[in-house]
């Protein structure tokens, strides 16, 4: 008789676990079912997928379906053994079960059967082996086209009135509430208050930028509409006035026109609903109406002034609110030079510009030259001299003796409006002179005409120079 040491028993032990454990794993049933909610349509059918596999020898396989509604036991519905399908006799019309297959149809679906449905699939052969599934099956009905409804529905002033769209659909489940604007998904905003489930649009307050198509798009999980284009009233206005003209030549709110011309002015606001248009002329401090509508015409050779003052006004008589510009017609006795090609022309205050410019720039130059042309001349004479005279020319001695006092003295003259010219005591103004010359004129031609010393004179001091020498 054999004996088994202890580590041989351990040894058979594990290898008998691994075995059976592998044989489990291997014969194991895998069950795989939709793993998100599938969504039906009321009166259609439904059919809910399944597939199982396992590798085991099988010798009976057993299906059941069950179907549990919220907060309610399971019930069974439909089940099989090999072939054989056992219905129950009161959903034996409603649910079709093709056995080896274990998925289940549904038809015609209500929304009664709304809930989870529970497969379960058993495996007979060495042992049996089971797994089981749930299905979540929402039951939706379709959406119908919206219908939307504004309030009030006669339109509203801008800044004074509220609008108010409501949404509303027949049939549909779960039906999802998104609002439109010209082609857009529409978002809360500053003006813009949605309900709890969006199917109210509330605008307050209204503004001009309110205006334009909105809709309501309506879904489900299996349907979608769209309601038709609304385009609510809303008043506002004048903004933006203006005036043109078909003629002349317009400089800001100045219009230049010929003698003769008809010259049509057209005057016009961004307004709803349309404006009521006033012409008013100015003249002499007085006002008359002279038109009603958006156009006038004047004919510059009636009128009795060169410049006429004119204004237009636009009112709303919706809003109540107005508008008005002033304008000026200059009518001009020559007609008006094109100056350029495709509508462009020279402009008269550009004209009068350039010439102020020009007349500026020809005064700031002639004073300069005028104020330094006397020195230049200057400069030329002195430099003109010897340079010995220059030298002493420079030099102010002092003394008493009237030949070491020889030099250039620049005497200046200032003309006084009362009495006329004065000069100073210490000068004596050349032949040449004149009274009410100019300054610099008087220092030139005191210059000129400094008198010459005696060449006697002239010989002393040379003689004197020698006899007495500068000590080195």
């Amino acid at each position: 008789m054999l004996s088994w040491s202890p580590l041989a028993n351990f040894f058979w032990d594990l290898q008998c676990k691994i075995y059976f454990l592998l044989v489990g794993i291997c014969s194991a049933l895998k069950l795989t079912v939709p793993s998100h909610t599938i969504h039906g349509i009321e009166g259609q059918p439904l059919h809910l997928s399944v597939d199982y596999n396992f590798n085991a020898t099988a010798s009976e396989i057993q299906i059941i379906w069950l179907f549990e509604r919220s907060q309610s036991n399971p019930k069974y519905v439909v089940g099989s053994v090999n072939q054989g399908v056992i219905p129950d006799l009161e959903y034996q019309d409603k649910f079709t079960l093709i056995p080896p297959n274990a998925s289940l149809r549904i038809n015609p679906l209500h929304l009664s059967d709304e809930g989870n449905y529970i497969v379960k699939v058993n495996v007979r052969g060495n042992g049996t082996i089971a797994a089981s599934q749930k299905i979540q099956v929402a039951v939706d009905v379709p959406v119908t086209k919206p219908t939307v409804h504004t309030e009030p529905s006669s339109g509203v002033v801008e800044y004074v009135g509220n609008i108010t769209l409501k949404c509303t659909v027949d049939r549909g489940t779960r039906v999802v509430y998104q609002w439109m604007k010209n082609g857009k998904r529409l978002h809360a905003g500053p003006n813009y208050t949605f309900s709890s489930n969006n199917a109210t649009l509330l605008i307050v307050p209204v503004v001009k930028e309110d205006i334009g198509n909105y809709s309501c798009l309506v879904s489900n999980p299996v349907s979608a509409m769209e309601s038709e284009i609304i385009a609510p009233t809303i008043y506002y206005g004048p903004y933006g006035l203006r005036v043109k003209s078909d003629k002349g030549l317009n400089i800001g709110t100045v219009f230049t026109v010929d003698v003769g011309e008809v010259v049509l002015f057209d005057c016009s606001a961004d307004s709803n609903p349309p404006n009521t248009y006033l012409w008013i002329k100015r003249d002499d401090n007085t006002t008359q109406v002279i038109k009603y509508g958006p156009h006038l015409e004047v004919v510059s050779d009636k009128v009795a002034q060169k410049t006429v003052d004119y204004m237009c006004c636009a009112f709303n008589n919706v809003t109540g609110k107005r508008d008005q510009t002033h304008f000026t017609v200059v009518v001009m006795s020559v007609g008006l030079e094109k100056l350029a090609q495709k509508g462009k022309s020279l402009s008269s205050l550009a004209v009068i510009t350039g010439i102020s410019l020009f007349l500026i720039l020809a005064i700031t130059f002639l004073f300069l030259w005028k104020r330094y042309q006397p020195h230049k001349v200057i400069q030329q004479k002195l430099q003109s001299r010897a340079e010995a005279d220059y030298r002493k020319a420079q030099a102010f001695s002092g003394h008493e003796s009237a030949s070491d006092d020889f030099g250039i003295y620049e005497f200046i003259t200032f003309p006084d409006l009362t009495s006329g010219s004065r000069v100073s005591n210490q000068s004596v103004p050349g032949p040449d002179f004149v009274a009410g010359q100019d300054m610099l004129s008087t220092v030139y031609e005191v210059i000129q005409h400094i008198p010459e010393q005696p060449q006697q004179d002239h010989q002393q001091q040379l003689q004197h120079w020698d006899e007495h020498p500068v000590p080195h």
